[in-house]
């Protein structure tokens, strides 16, 4: 019996200890840090508890016509902008996480510091899609995506809204403009 005893006292010490060596501000397929697909609104307050949390009502959003929560560390740092799947609805998920910090990184190591030239060996780029003022750029395998500002493309292309951009058109020291993980809505 004391074996027994001994034995689960030893597994759980393990676990816990595993839970504590869990990097909070690691990105992979899973979430970011300790946010995951299935995080709800309301759970931010506990997730966030030593760091503050700001509302940002969908009124007072210019960006956006949906309600946003900001995440600060205690000493003014913004780690995170936090988009739920649905206005003013505590039980829903979250749509898309615009980081700041650049303690996130992914698996691979990539954070907002990154150059293109980064991104383009750590991962294999699923599309290029050229907006008004920047490039949206998805990473296979992923929820990651990046913006980066046109301004560091060729003048051929450089205004010319909706053509097509090549990887091969962006320079390897363009940076990282916004750095977001996207999740489809499943409701």
């Amino acid at each position: 019996m004391k074996k027994t005893f001994l034995t689960l006292s030893i597994i759980s010490l393990l676990f816990s200890a595993c839970e504590e060596d869990k990097d909070p501000f690691l990105i992979n397929t899973n979430g970011i840090g300790s946010i995951t697909k299935e995080t709800k609104i309301r759970q931010l307050d506990s997730i966030f508890e030593n760091d503050s949390l700001v509302k940002i009502p969908e009124e007072a959003n210019r960006m956006s016509n949906m309600e946003q929560f900001e995440i600060y560390e205690k000493g003014g740092q913004k780690l995170l902008l936090i988009t739920p799947q649905k206005s003013k609805d505590p039980e829903a998920r979250i749509n898309n996480v615009q980081v700041f910090d650049e303690r996130y990184k992914t698996e691979n190591g990539l954070t907002i510091n990154s150059t293109f030239k980064e991104v383009k060996e750590k991962y294999t780029i699923s599309s290029i899609v050229n907006t008004m003022r920047s490039i949206v750029i998805s990473l296979e395998g992923t929820d990651v995506y990046i913006t980066i500002d046109k301004e560091v493309l060729p003048d051929a292309i450089k205004y010319q809204f909706g053509s097509e951009v090549k990887a091969t058109d962006i320079p390897d020291d363009a940076k990282i403009k916004f750095f977001m993980i996207g999740w489809e809505s499943n409701e």
